[in-house]
């Protein structure tokens, strides 16, 4: 059964049906178009660019996750992944470059 009054946000379909409830219990709606998934009046908020510049500027002052949690308002699970996904995206060659770098220190400090 379409739904008339839907409007896909992504292709502005109108074919727009109800796909079942999402994890908070909410209708969720589906394009029929391009497959896209909606949920009208969401509960949960997006994260804006604006905040994961801010969460990157505490992850350089090396602030401790937790206080991130607390400053920014983001959820640990969610801060938790977008951690991972910077650290990921860092090449490992660098990661041994900065290994050797620190080893090489140490030992010119003994």
């Amino acid at each position: 059964m379409t739904m008339p009054c839907l409007q896909c946000p992504s292709c502005q379909s109108t074919k727009v049906v109800s796909n079942g409830k999402n994890h908070n219990g909410k209708q969720n709606h589906k394009c029929r178009e391009c497959g896209r998934q909606v949920v009208l009046n969401p509960t949960q908020k997006r994260t804006t660019e604006e905040t994961k510049c801010l969460i990157d500027q505490r992850l350089l002052e090396k602030i401790p996750l937790a206080g991130i949690v607390r400053i920014v308002e983001v959820s640990e699970p969610w801060r938790q992944e977008y951690v991972n996904g910077k650290y990921r995206s860092v090449p490992r060659q660098m990661a041994m470059m900065l290994r050797l770098t620190m080893t090489s220190k140490t030992q010119s400090m003994i």
